[in-house]
């Protein structure tokens, strides 16, 4: 079997006896690397302005990590810069919000350019290679400029607009664009790989037969909609051992057996944790029933905190918080608590567990898998209620969910309502298909169909390749 070489912007080595680092990356790398070798490339994390030249290797539990580090305006100009001010907003719907300048795309192309360098080195002729994610959209480029002919699959885990807004990337040709030099472009959802080939369209691709491939300038590209998934089966079992532990026991006894409503988030502007908040606001200001009733805990670990944007939202939630707080709080309940730190997936499964519903309502997300985690770690006799945006990934699969639109308010809490007075056989029949759907199409089939579709491309160009020389 041919060696995988999965390719990220960052890359967690695991310490020795330790469990591989929580997070959908990480649990996708492990899902695609469990039955064949593999290496996995990228960032370690590590700043430093005179980098060793060689990237560091280990061995973990038969993975290869191979991972390198960056300097400081190498950080600041592909990562901090690019990376998090032009291509996420822009890919999120926000041009607004996009600042652009050339230095930074320069370093971006440059790291890129770095990690083809430092990746050809260890490269073999019949390795499958598999990159990862918006930071590495022109690293198949970068490799085949350098010789390299091996089969080559990216998967974009953030949403992919509408072509008119990719064109407004500046320089999209050399990013989004780049992205006609893999084999096969794996997509969350139907509406992003439709959306991105309206732009191959757009750019003067020709489109093949089966509308999924496209040809441009003598290459051939395929891209598809590849769902992630979650480990459906363990979280579920974590989950109900977990209901059991002291953490668990004790958010439980402190609700004083008011309901919890639960959300999870890492703080950025995509979540739309305001419009949220926002939203329980207004119900608790039209249902004052259900005051002191109640409890919503939203678990919010920052990110990126040296990007102004996300020092602002920061200020802007910790604020709206306070006002919830002040204007409904009682002695002895606290309508909101806020918390910003990151707990473990045991914990948190504990948590799914005993909230009797769910927010997970971003304004734009690729996937969403704490939907999906929700799900899997509730009780089938006493399940709880998924509350999802229209605008998740994960909502084109869990259409059993109640479906919001973040952006309206009143929709918001009337549905907040509506899920904590469900009963129990809607409750139950809801998980029911959720669940089932989140067990066929789960992290282990997420990958072996990508890894699938990407060796059935890449047979499909060599055959038309030798076609060509005897036609």
């Amino acid at each position: 079997m041919s060696r995988l070489v999965i390719v990220s912007n960052r890359v967690t080595v695991p310490e020795p006896g330790h469990p591989p680092p929580p997070g959908g990356l990480a649990v996708a790398v492990h899902a695609a690397l469990k039955s064949r070798p593999g290496l996995w490339f990228g960032w370690s994390g590590k700043i430093d302005d005179n980098p060793a030249v060689e990237p560091e290797t280990v061995e973990r539990d038969n993975v290869t990590y191979t991972v390198t580090d960056l300097s400081t305006a190498d950080y600041n100009e592909y990562y901090t810069g690019f990376a998090n001010r032009v291509l996420w907003p822009i890919l999120h719907y926000r041009v607004d919000l996009a600042e652009f300048n050339r230095s930074d795309l320069s370093g971006y192309l440059r790291v890129n350019a770095l990690f083809a360098d430092r990746l050809a080195k260890l490269l073999k002729p019949d390795d499958v290679i598999w990159v990862h994610d918006y930071h590495l959209m022109p690293l198949a480029r970068e490799l085949r400029s350098r010789g390299f002919d091996n089969p080559i699959g990216f998967f974009l885990h953030i949403p992919c607009p509408p072509a008119d807004l990719l064109f407004t990337i500046p320089k999209q040709e050399q990013t989004i664009g780049a992205l006609s030099h893999y084999d096969l472009v794996g997509f969350q959802t139907e509406n992003d790989r439709d959306n991105y080939g309206r732009y191959l369209s757009m750019t003067g691709a020709h489109k093949g037969r089966d509308a999924t491939s496209y040809a441009l300038d003598g290459r051939v590209v395929r891209i598809g909609a590849f769902p992630v998934g979650i480990e459906t089966a363990d979280l579920a079992a974590i989950a109900a051992e977990t209901v059991d532990s002291q953490f668990t026991r004790e958010l439980r006894d402190s609700l004083q057996g008011r309901k919890l409503v639960v959300g999870v988030d890492r703080l950025d502007y995509s979540k739309g944790i305001v419009h949220r908040v926002e939203g329980y606001r207004h119900f608790l200001e039209r249902e004052p029933g259900w005051r002191n009733r109640v409890s919503y805990l939203q678990v919010t670990p920052k990110s990126r905190s040296e990007i102004p944007e996300y020092g602002d939202m920061s200020d802007d939630v910790n604020r709206l918080v306070s006002e919830v707080n002040g204007q409904f709080g009682e002695a002895a309940w606290t309508p909101i608590r806020y918390i910003n730190r990151a707990y473990p997936r045991e914990a948190l499964a504990g948590v799914f567990r005993i909230a009797a519903a769910a927010l997970v309502t971003p304004l734009r997300d690729g996937m969403n898998l704490v939907a999906k985690e929700y799900v899997a770690s509730q009780d089938p006799a006493d399940p709880g209620v998924l509350l999802l945006s229209q605008f998740a990934g994960a909502a084109a699969e869990l259409d059993a969910a109640l479906i919001v639109n973040p952006h309206e308010t009143e929709g918001m809490a009337q549905a907040l309502r509506t899920a904590l007075e469900m009963p129990l056989d809607e409750r139950r029949a809801r998980f029911t298909a959720m669940f089932e759907r989140i067990s066929r199409q789960d992290i282990d089939r997420w990958a072996e169909t990508f890894l699938a579709k990407l060796s059935e491309t890449r047979r499909s160009f060599l055959i038309g390749q030798l076609r060509s020389l005897f036609n």
